[in-house]
């Protein structure tokens, strides 16, 4: 006979994982202090001459505190740093995933990496993450990666291999959207299903990819064949060797005009409270 199952946990459990509190406290008592990992760009305020990034990724601020990250819209940049995200979704299961490289201009660099089930209950269902600083030395790669010509090319492509062939559609495929961040200005970019179309995107893929993975065996374990993506970069450069090119997807929203980065003074820096 089957054994029945362990009853599946109460949510405050996976909230509070600690004693049961003391209910009349429970409003005023400080909570455990989190890692610096878990929020690298804490306690910052707009300057005077500063104004939030417009982020326009598909990914609004309630989607993120169920990823449990702050939002996007929310986080500030300094000069010289920069946050690049990939979220990832497989037409053909519920399983995503999401990572995010932030450096800062003291020269560190951190991942956050989430993975989960978008389906099936209010919440992520069987949520896992992980907040890690990267080693030392980590942010150079990622600080080039601004430079990258993904972020001039259109919002969402098709392939057009010069045969005048009808698009392919997508019914077994993953797609990656990736964001840019810099001081006052984003990027965002999806690549999906078409082996060329994600190739263009390999560098940026790779870098991510090669940070988030090794922290969370659970994490880990979606994705078998590591941080390589060069079969996609292959069928890239073989596209455009043969007279092809991506052209843009019919129905791809413009980008912003192409940005270069800030170079105007520090802002001022409101001291927080």
């Amino acid at each position: 006979m089957a054994q029945t199952p362990p009853p599946v946990p109460a949510p405050a459990a996976d909230e509070w994982p600690w004693p049961p509190p003391d209910p009349k406290t429970w409003w005023d008592d400080q909570w455990p202090r989190p890692p610096e990992s878990a929020d690298p760009l804490a306690g910052r305020r707009l300057g005077r001459n500063e104004r939030p990034a417009a982020i326009d990724n598909g990914y609004d601020p309630l989607l993120y505190r169920l990823w449990a990250l702050p939002p996007l819209q929310s986080q500030i940049l300094r000069n010289g740093e920069m946050i690049l995200e990939v979220a990832v979704r497989p037409s053909s299961s519920a399983r995503q995933t999401l990572i995010r490289v932030i450096v800062r201009r003291d020269g560190k660099a951190f991942v956050q990496g989430r993975a989960g089930l978008g389906c099936c209950e209010p919440g992520i269902a069987r949520r896992v993450g992980f907040d890690a600083e990267l080693p030392a030395g980590s942010a150079a790669q990622f600080l080039a990666l601004r430079e990258s010509p993904l972020w001039d090319a259109p919002r969402e492509v098709r392939v057009d291999d010069g045969s005048g062939a009808a698009d392919a559609l997508c019914v077994n495929g993953t797609s990656y959207d990736l964001t840019l961040m810099v001081p006052g200005r984003s990027r965002s970019v999806r690549r999906a299903c078409d082996s060329a179309e994600i190739g263009q995107a390999a560098d940026v893929l790779q870098a991510a990819f090669s940070a988030a993975l090794g922290h969370e065996p659970r994490f880990d374990v979606i994705y078998p064949t590591g941080a390589d993506f060069s079969s996609a970069r292959g069928a890239y450069e073989a596209l455009i060797a043969e007279g092809g090119r991506l052209k843009p997807a019919p129905n791809s929203r413009p980008q912003p005009p192409t940005f270069t980065l800030p170079t105007v003074e520090e802002p001022e820096v409101v001291p927080t409270p």
